[in-house]
């Protein structure tokens, strides 16, 4: 019997208007209620950039409830934001990756532990960065020098052209000696943090803590910063607009995309049996 959903929240659990529709509410509040199921957001973003989500779900700083957030770097009870794990990118890795992206045609976003620094914000990029985070601080600095002594989590690099970001990444290994750990999200995002950090670190802190063991996990998710929980979950799912990378190496793929309900349809099919 499953004991925990973490599911991915951008292209996953939110539609493209980034809301949770009924369906998915329903099927999770239910699973919740009557089969003791936790449900776990476990998302790139800060865990201080998706309050309306958990308002939308009844969890915002509740007791006993948790996300998984800054792509596996940070595990929080959401009570007060409470830390259970906390991975810190090294600020001499920090400060190269920002050196070298600056110099590129990407937006920066620099990630603390609470706050969001920007650096060549675009509009669109403005208009999504503060759709979720309004009190995102946007930077004309060329150095970071200014956040030495701050602990950071991630650096993303946003660019819309996929295949350009891949090239900066073959770059970083090189620049980094592999001392950091490069995915991809929402199809514009370059995401990079500290060694051996990424979602599936992070379904494995929580189970720790919650002492639920990994085979009694369900991952679900849609891009390759998703790779990590999908390996290490009892059992892995795709929505069906995932990339088709992820889509091969998951148990299940939905027939609903995340417009549609998918994680719904995962719930329905693995939970309410």
């Amino acid at each position: 019997m499953y004991k925990l959903i973490a599911c991915d929240l951008d292209e996953t659990l939110l539609n493209t208007d980034k809301e949770i529709c009924a369906r998915n509410i329903a099927a999770i509040k239910r699973a919740e209620r009557e089969y003791g199921v936790r449900f776990v957001p476990a998302t790139g973003r800060g865990y201080t950039c998706i309050d309306n989500v958990l308002h939308t779900l009844g969890v915002y700083d509740a007791e006993q409830e948790y996300t998984i957030s800054n792509n596996g770097g940070v595990v929080t009870e959401n009570k007060n934001y409470r830390k259970l794990s906390f991975h810190e990118l090294p600020y001499e890795i920090a400060e190269r990756l920002f050196a070298f992206g600056i110099e590129q045609d990407v937006c920066i976003q620099v990630f603390t532990a609470e706050d969001v620094y920007a650096f060549h914000l675009n509009e669109d990029e403005r208009s999504w960065l503060f759709s979720f985070k309004p009190d995102s601080i946007v930077c004309e600095e060329t150095s970071l020098a200014f956040l030495k002594g701050t602990p950071i989590t991630k650096i993303l690099f946003q660019n819309t052209g996929i295949p350009y970001l891949h090239t900066l990444a073959d770059q970083l290994h090189a620049l980094t000696d592999q001392r950091v750990a490069v995915s991809f999200s929402s199809n514009r995002y370059l995401e990079l943090n500290p060694y051996g950090v990424d979602k599936g670190l992070g379904l494995r802190d929580l189970c720790e803590h919650l002492q639920i063991d990994l085979s009694e996990t369900i991952a679900i998710g849609d891009n390759f910063n998703d790779v990590g929980m999908l390996r290490e979950a009892g059992l892995s799912a795709a929505v069906a607009n995932a990339v088709p990378e992820i889509k091969e190496m998951c148990d299940y793929v939905c027939t609903a995309d995340h417009n549609e309900g998918a994680v719904a349809e995962v719930i329905e099919r693995f939970i309410f049996v």
